[in-house]
């Protein structure tokens, strides 16, 4: 199964918590999600945006993404029966505390990685954190 096709985010909706082995695939596949649409939240795709992101999925999944799969997820018409936030409203609760703060501080990297951020940038990364649940304790490191 292509990481790409988003099969366990879709699936998510009806399913009760998933087990060990769908909980992994879940986090690769919404961290790809996450990575993926940040590269082109700006309309703007750049080529060191796509390596930060192969790298990430190699460093967290052991997986390596060839660019194509990446621009697969960042297509918006995925997201098109159901809005990003609302996914990642239902997601979150599936996720570890720590994948889902992961998954944000990665976003950052992303969105760094091409030396330059948008508002647009500015204003996708708020919204993925407040989706995911994320406070700025977490964000600090600040867990007790």
């Amino acid at each position: 199964m292509a990481i790409a096709d988003l099969s366990n985010v879709l699936k998510i909706f009806g399913e009760a918590t998933p087990s060990e082995e769908n909980q992994k695939e879940l986090y690769s596949e919404v961290l790809l999600m996450i990575l993926a649409r940040a590269s082109s939240s700006d309309a703007n795709i750049d080529p060191v945006e796509i390596k930060t992101i192969q790298e990430i999925m190699q460093r967290e999944t052991g997986q390596e993404l060839a660019e194509a799969d990446i621009r697969k997820a960042a297509r918006p018409e995925l997201y098109e029966s159901v809005n990003l936030r609302k996914y990642l409203r239902s997601v979150q609760r599936q996720l570890k505390a720590g994948d889902r703060i992961t998954i944000v501080e990665a976003l950052a990297d992303v969105l760094k990685s091409d030396a330059r951020i948008s508002v647009l940038e500015i204003d996708f990364f708020n919204r993925v954190a407040d989706a995911l649940r994320i406070t700025p304790a977490e964000l600090a490191g600040l867990t007790a």
